[in-house]
């Protein structure tokens, strides 16, 4: 089943059990999703509703962050909406999982003593490996670590 028809199956029980935060987030989800595949005018793939998921998650925690310390409230519903976001993403790769995929890319290299000169090419073997799959930000820093930065 889609992750489209799995919100919208969400949202409706939401609906039912007269969750209404619940289903406004469901709701915006759903949105964006339709509205994707609206634009291109076919069904979305599964790695297209990935994405609209993570850019869901990433512009909520955006939001979060702006939010000035006195607002509680945004926060609370933006921590609200990411729990609700984060059950239909993809499991996100830990640092583990990421050092070790980056280990990976410098063997296949062949760099053995890597430099911040290498992380133009380290970067573009490795972003298509982990798209969607971990967060830009944390990825760019590991991989600075990784490199001597």
């Amino acid at each position: 089943m889609s992750k489209t028809k799995e919100v919208q199956q969400q949202m409706m029980a939401a609906m039912k059990a007269k969750d209404t935060e619940r289903k406004n987030a469901l709701s915006l989800l759903l949105a964006a999703l339709k509205a994707k595949a609206k634009d291109k005018r076919a069904d979305l793939t599964e790695d297209e509703e990935n994405a609209i998921i993570q850019k869901e998650i990433k512009q909520t925690r955006e939001t979060m962050d702006a939010a000035p310390a006195d607002r509680d409230d945004i926060r609370q519903e933006c921590q609200f909406k990411l729990d609700v976001y984060k059950a239909f993403a993809p499991q996100e790769m830990d640092e583990e999982q990421i050092r070790a995929l980056v280990q990976s890319v410098l063997d296949q290299l062949q760099i053995t003593a890597p430099t911040m000169r290498d992380k133009g090419p380290v970067m573009k073997n490795l972003m298509p490996q982990v798209k969607g799959k971990a967060d830009g930000k944390l990825v760019n820093k590991i991989v600075g670590e990784m490199l001597g930065a």
